[in-house]
């Protein structure tokens, strides 16, 4: 929106074509969505405390959890109308990129809110039931994917690039629809699983984000595509300026997540920003950096499948409780020192991601 209000300003006056700059309206967008979030943010916690619209914590939880019931939950909603607002106010709105990433958010944000909303106003833990979660998230996967592929200009845009190898790329060709939806669900619901401490799954989520936006800033950007040796998707950098919002509505909402929470990111934020965070690595083609730099998100998941699957296997568990941080919590680890342990190592994969782009 400001993007075409500036174009119309330069006829007035030419210091208005500064605000045609990617990386200027990248930063803007974090900075707009961190002032936003952190100004509306005491408003969005008193009136959820007015509405009784509070945490539910299952009994078989951390009994050090149980202290938790009623902190306002559902502040996703607040991340998401931020990341929107903010992405509207600097993005291009002629890319589809742009819009196909604003869509996946809040198809994924209605689904997390129908499952919250079950929570904490039916106050039924189980939420959505899994079956019908997944069906949505299936079926709009599916439809974005589809829409991916279809429209389509370009090989690379379908092609599967292995990082550390200059000349290992798969022309997908149709198979690239249910890789994607893979990297898209998968991604919701391991951020989802991540969600279970003051702050865990914001921070790494701010992290990736900001790792992604400066992949999809390079691989818009012909020159450094090149310099890089990864794919030139022309367009994808206006995905700087989303992931840039992400990032500051993630800041903002830490302000008031950080332990102890005044306020809860909930299912209608989790399942949002996973697979806003899937669906950008897969517009980049850059679906096993993240991988890399979410492995946080891939060892929570990764430890329910293995409690799951050892449980029905063989009767026992391998952690004392899954996913992953609540082990480390029952071994005596306070809450503060999982979150943060967790945020280090989140760091280190995110510059080793990054550095995946010039080890090729």
């Amino acid at each position: 929106m400001l993007m075409w209000l500036s174009e119309q300003l330069i006829a007035i006056d030419p210091g208005f074509a500064v605000f045609q700059y990617l990386t200027l309206r990248g930063i803007l967008a974090a900075g707009t969505a961190l002032v936003i979030s952190m100004m509306v943010g005491p408003f969005v916690i008193a009136r959820l405390n007015q509405l009784q619209i509070g945490q539910t914590i299952r009994e078989e939880g951390p009994r050090s959890h149980l202290e938790k019931a009623g902190t306002p939950t559902m502040g996703g909603a607040l991340i998401l109308v931020t990341v929107l607002g903010s992405t509207l106010l600097w993005a291009d709105l002629e890319s589809r990129y742009v819009w196909v990433a604003l869509v996946t958010t809040v198809a994924f944000g209605a689904i997390g809110w129908v499952d919250d909303f079950r929570k904490v106003v039916r106050k039924d833990t189980r939420g959505l039931p899994a079956r019908w979660k997944y069906f949505w998230q299936s079926l709009c996967t599916f439809g974005i994917t589809l829409y991916l592929f279809d429209s389509a200009l370009i090989p690379e845009e379908t092609t599967l690039y292995v990082p550390f190898f200059k000349d290992v790329a798969w022309a997908m060709g149709w198979l690239f629809v249910p890789f994607s939806y893979f990297v898209v669900v998968g991604s919701s619901n391991a951020v989802n699983l991540t969600d279970g401490l003051d702050g865990l799954a914001i921070m790494p989520t701010v992290m990736v984000a900001t790792g992604l936006g400066v992949i999809a800033y390079l691989a818009g950007h012909v020159e450094f595509a090149d310099y890089l040796n990864i794919a030139y998707l022309p367009g994808t950098g206006e995905l700087m300026v989303f992931c840039g919002a992400i990032a500051g509505a993630g800041l903002g909402f830490l302000w008031f997540n950080t332990y102890p929470a005044m306020i809860f990111m909930g299912d209608v934020g989790a399942l949002a920003l996973g697979a806003a965070l899937g669906v950008v690595a897969v517009m980049t083609r850059h679906e096993i950096v993240l991988f890399i730099m979410g492995g946080i998100f891939v060892l929570e998941t990764v430890s329910v499948i293995i409690q799951v699957g050892s449980y029905k296997l063989t009767g026992k568990r391998v952690f004392r409780m899954a996913p992953i941080h609540h082990h480390f919590e029952l071994k005596g680890w306070p809450e503060p020192r999982v979150i943060v342990r967790f945020w280090i190592i989140t760091v280190m994969l995110v510059l080793f991601g990054l550095a995946t782009l010039k080890l090729r």
